[in-house]
């Protein structure tokens, strides 16, 4: 048997780039790929924290991913995601490649929030952007953002000030404008991207102004969020997959625990975004709930894996 390809973050990293990987996973929409067809997330309760088992299939190809999610990590200088991802054959399910998983979700997940903030932002004017986080995943969706986007504007809100302060700096060292703010200079934003591990709302919903586009990733918790139920009563709201979505989204599922809204508040996914069957209404925000899903994962790995054998 051939010895599976090793692909560890660095390389991954000179093999995609954020634009190439949120083209790849439009791509593999428009090929026909249903977000709500692959299997749940499997969760699993352990001492350090959680292990996540994210099986699925398209194509030629199949895989899962195994991740840990270990909330006293970052205080021992270790990543709070880890994890790998196994690549196989569609066809025998023959392992193919072996992908650091932590790196493949910090690829993905940026390229899942650019793919709509590309449908639902403004692209005839630079965006004044807000960013909640200051940790890997904020890092990935600055650069995301800016694959997209013009940015004329960066407010990073961070918990740690210290942390803050460097991701401001690093977006000043790629020509963005970029300082520290507070949570309310969210009235003043295009965009809002939250991407932290808060389990309450990050900001006041009613600030946020009709047309801005709110992104948020942090949580796939169902009673954890960083919107409130000002925000999402208020949004058009959009998703990955209506049915992950309701079933891991604590910032739907919250609203709709206090009746504030029912499932048919979603008012599209992914798939219709990039298909254009989901036209933001005027006048109201547009918010859009990520939760990461398996296919992501495997459209990102596929993609990768034949990037690795062709260069």
């Amino acid at each position: 048997m051939t010895t599976p390809l090793f692909l560890d973050a660095a390389t991954m990293a000179r093999l995609m780039g954020p634009a190439a990987v949120t083209d790849v996973l439009a791509d593999v929409l428009r090929a026909g790929l249903d977000p709500d067809a692959g299997p749940p997330r499997t969760a699993v309760p352990v001492p350090a924290g959680e292990l996540l088992l994210m099986p699925a299939a398209f194509g030629s190809f199949a895989g899962v991913k195994v991740a840990g999610v270990a909330p006293g990590n970052p205080v021992r200088g270790l990543p709070r995601i880890t994890g790998s991802y196994l690549l196989l054959d569609g066809a025998d399910l023959r392992p193919l490649a072996l992908l650091d998983g932590a790196a493949l979700t910090e690829l993905r997940t940026p390229a899942v929030s650019a793919l709509a903030v590309r449908s639902l932002t403004p692209a005839d004017r630079p965006l004044r952007l807000v960013l909640f986080g200051a940790g890997p995943q904020a890092y990935g969706h600055l650069e995301a953002v800016l694959a997209v986007r013009e940015v004329a504007e960066a407010v990073v809100v961070a918990r740690e000030p210290v942390g803050g302060r460097a991701l401001a700096g690093y977006a000043r060292t790629l020509g963005v404008l970029a300082r520290t703010g507070k949570p309310d200079e969210v009235a003043e934003a295009d965009l809002v991207v939250c991407c932290t591990t808060a389990r309450e709302a990050l900001f006041d919903g009613t600030l946020v102004s009709p047309g801005a586009t709110v992104v948020a990733v942090g949580s796939h918790e169902p009673t954890a969020r960083e919107t409130d139920t000002a925000l999402v009563v208020r949004s058009a709201v959009y998703v990955e997959a209506r049915s992950a979505a309701l079933r891991e989204a604590g910032d739907l599922l919250v609203p709709v625990s206090e009746g504030a809204i029912g499932p048919d508040h979603i008012a599209g996914d992914l798939a219709d975004l990039v298909a254009g069957r989901a036209e933001p209404p005027a006048g109201r925000p547009r918010l859009f709930k990520s939760v990461g899903m398996a296919w992501e994962d495997l459209a990102v790995a596929t993609a990768l894996y034949r990037a690795a054998r062709s260069s």
